[in-house]
């Protein structure tokens, strides 16, 4: 079950955050890392409209809007669609906020300020695994307990993933001696 880079390079992929330059600059990354469909809103409130209109792949969601923050933001994509919810990957400049975001339904995040790399490297890893998934959906009938297995496994990916940065989290908190 390999994923084609050009699968990856067309995937639908949403960047929201309330600051232009933020946007310009993530679309700019993406669009010279060869990502072919990629969207923009600076207004987290039209995100679940564009969810439903154009079923994204993958959203960056910038953690800190006025309005409507992405942890509200994230909670209203799962309330709308939970069964086909995208793939989020959190932005954030705030280190408590991963945790959250993680608990929240983020896949990933990227902690601000990112290096380019970081970034690709996690758009790349969440889309192959979202293209993964659709083809396992779309064999799911052929072999249901290969198709269980698998999305155990990508929950339990994600679980340790989640304690790795609350451990981080206590790590630095505590004091240096």
């Amino acid at each position: 079950m390999a994923v084609a880079e050009l699968d990856t390079l067309n995937s639908r992929i949403l960047i929201v955050d309330d600051q232009e330059l933020n946007v310009r600059l993530l679309d700019r990354i993406l669009s010279t890392a060869g990502y072919t469909a990629v969207e923009t809103t600076m207004d987290p409130l039209e995100v679940c409209a564009l969810q439903r209109k154009n079923r994204y792949d993958l959203i960056l969601m910038d953690i800190q809007m006025p309005g409507m923050d992405g942890f509200q933001v994230m909670e209203r994509l799962k309330e709308s669609d939970a069964d086909d919810c995208p793939l989020i990957l959190a932005l954030t400049s705030e280190p408590e906020y991963k945790l959250r975001a993680l608990q929240s339904g983020a896949k990933d995040f990227i902690h601000r300020p990112f290096e380019r790399l970081e970034l690709l490297t996690s758009v790349h890893n969440l889309l192959e695994m979202r293209l993964l998934q659709k083809e396992i959906a779309d064999h799911k009938e052929d072999n249901p307990a290969l198709s269980h297995v698998i999305q155990r496994n990508i929950r339990k990916i994600i679980r340790i993933r989640q304690k790795a940065v609350q451990e981080q989290s206590v790590q630095d908190r505590m004091p240096m001696a």
